[in-house]
């Protein structure tokens, strides 16, 4: 009775080494599924720092607005540009659909961070437009 039988013994083996190659099997599988969810990360992460780049040029945003209200077509439409450390106002209290459909041409068609934008209507020819752009 003192002795263990040796079968006994070579079952629990067997059970123990399938426990653990059963084990493994799992960890093989959930490392595989953390190593699609990396890729998918860096992507993403990859895809946020390109548009933040984009998104956040201080220096690029100015130069374009510059340039932009600087266009001979928004010359006559009064707009003002007040530029802060957050990013860039633009309002104008009287601006003609001509120049109104330019600059909103350009600056849809643009990659700006647009947080406010009010269009109002003052005749059938002249709007007040306000918008803010953030970097």
């Amino acid at each position: 009775m003192n002795r263990i039988n040796p079968l006994y013994f070579a079952l629990l083996l067997v059970v123990v080494l399938l426990m653990v190659m059963f084990k493994l099997s799992s960890a093989k599988s959930e490392l595989l599924q953390a190593k699609e969810e990396y890729k998918d990360t860096a992507t993403l992460v990859k895809e946020l720092s390109t548009l933040k780049a984009v998104y956040t040029d201080k220096s690029k945003i100015s130069r374009d607005m510059k340039r932009l209200l600087g266009n001979t077509v928004l010359k006559n439409a009064q707009i003002q540009e007040h530029t802060t450390k957050s990013g860039i106002s633009i309002s104008s209290q009287s601006i003609d659909a001509k120049a109104l459909n330019y600059l909103m041409g350009k600056i849809l068609n643009s990659s700006y961070n647009i947080t406010s934008l009010s269009i109002k209507k003052l005749s059938d020819e002249k709007a007040s437009v306000q918008m803010e752009i953030k970097w």
